[in-house]
């Protein structure tokens, strides 16, 4: 599998994908007690989404498709951050494995933030 170096800056396809595969990493990497798993769950379903609403997004027949596509990819972002910092916070899992996934998200919903901004600008 390929790090994020590796990837080509504009490719948020396989940037997004990424992530899901980190993310799956990561809750596979929990530890076996009941907040973890519930927490991880949440993580697993809001964090492995995103990809799936950027390919939608990619897809989209009108710019107003477009933008409603990503600002659901960024409410998903936003609640896997969520999530993370509470797994971070509560001490259920180690920083090594969050503080990675919760910089990724991060700079995601900085990039998606822009392109929805820019696209609503230039209507």
């Amino acid at each position: 599998m390929k790090d994020k170096e590796d990837l080509p800056a504009d490719n948020l396809g396989a940037r997004t994908k990424r992530f899901a595969l980190d993310i799956i990493d990561g809750y596979t990497s929990l530890p076996p007690t009941e907040v973890a798993r519930v927490l991880g769950r949440q993580i697993l379903r809001s964090g492995t989404s995103v990809g799936s609403h950027y390919r939608e997004a990619s897809r989209s027949r009108s710019d107003a498709e477009f933008v409603s596509k990503l600002e659901v990819a960024l409410q998903e972002l936003e609640e896997t951050r969520y999530w993370l910092e509470l797994l971070l916070e509560s001490s259920q899992a180690k920083p090594t494995i969050i503080t990675p996934l919760h910089s990724e998200s991060t700079e995601l919903i900085a990039i998606f933030t822009t392109i929805v901004r820019n696209r609503k600008n230039s209507r």
